[in-house]
């Protein structure tokens, strides 16, 4: 059900499709460097406002817009103007809420490279589904609900999309963008990974694989190397998957000397005879930044890395 904070953003998004606006997130590195040019210092566009998350005078949005931010509590003051707390970022031919740039809060809910390459994860696995004609897809840590969304838009209008997340704010953005993508066969269930949920002919998940000091929901996978909460969703995941069914999983893996730790941690969940698998290194180095974080002092680098089960 949407809640009194959905509507007024909902309706931002539909307006700002209206005017064909489009923006490509890009990496938090990459992002703040550009907002660095002092040229940049100040919105001039919808764009800047609603994409690049800068400061802007309410003047610059068309009427009744700014009543629409402060009405979804979606506005903060900065220096004498004005920041959005939500961005909208194009994925295909849908627009997709999500925090503003920069995502420092523990409950921030990302959208970025990683989306995109998720994206065309789901695409490549999906393109010759036929064992469901209208499946039951459940988006694990659905975040945006990007994926879940994404792949309905490929099967069609006839799947039922569940997008669990264990954060609250998650789920708000899910629910918006459900809206935009004028989906009415979603559920949102507020669950850590499959405790709410049932059986599925298809699984996504595009996990946290990163070790953050600040534990935050998005970015932490936990474990050793950031992997334990992606090892976890396949070993919870694989039963609940039904017969015919495929997971498609998007997640990183910290190369150490030559060795993939994910990939290990993942061989004793694949042993069955009644599944086929395939894994993959989608980029060699993702977040390269990262290396400098000290926790990070054994790594050479951090590979995505796709996994898609069949379940016989």
């Amino acid at each position: 059900m949407m809640s009194p904070r959905d509507t007024p953003l909902v309706e931002l998004g539909r307006l700002l499709k209206s005017t064909h606006y489009e923006f490509i997130s890009i990496t938090p590195a990459s992002h703040a460097r550009l907002n660095a040019r002092m040229p940049n210092a100040v919105a001039r566009s919808l764009r800047d406002v609603f994409g690049w998350s800068r400061p802007f005078d309410p003047e610059l949005l068309p009427q009744g817009w700014f009543d629409l931010l402060i009405a979804a509590d979606a506005v903060e003051p900065c220096g004498g103007l004005f920041k959005s707390r939500v961005r909208y970022s194009s994925l295909g031919d849908d627009l997709f809420a999500h925090s503003a740039f920069p995502t420092l809060a523990a409950d921030s809910v990302f959208f970025g490279p990683d989306t995109y390459r998720f994206a065309r994860f789901i695409q490549s696995g999906l393109i010759n589904w036929t064992a469901a004609p209208n499946p039951i897809i459940a988006d694990i840590g659905a975040g945006s609900g990007a994926g879940g969304l994404y792949a309905r838009r490929l099967l069609g209008a006839g799947a039922d999309i569940f997008l669990a997340d264990i954060s609250p704010k998650a789920l708000e953005f899910c629910r918006i963008n459900a809206a935009l993508a004028d989906c009415d066969r979603a559920s949102f269930v507020l669950s850590d990974l499959f405790t709410k949920l049932d059986d599925a002919d298809i699984i996504l998940a595009n996990p946290p694989y990163l070790l953050d000091p600040e534990a935050r929901l998005y970015r932490h996978g936990g474990g050793s190397l950031g992997s334990a909460l992606s090892t976890r969703i396949v070993a919870e995941g694989l039963p609940r998957l039904r017969r015919g069914g495929m997971m498609l999983l998007y997640s990183g893996s910290v190369i150490v000397n030559g060795v993939d730790a994910f990939w290990e941690s993942l061989r004793p969940h694949l042993s069955s005879t009644r599944i086929a698998y395939t894994y993959e290194e989608l980029d060699p180095d993702v977040f390269g930044e990262e290396l400098d974080n000290p926790v990070y002092g054994t790594a050479e680098r951090v590979a995505a890395v796709g996994l898609t089960v069949r379940k016989l």
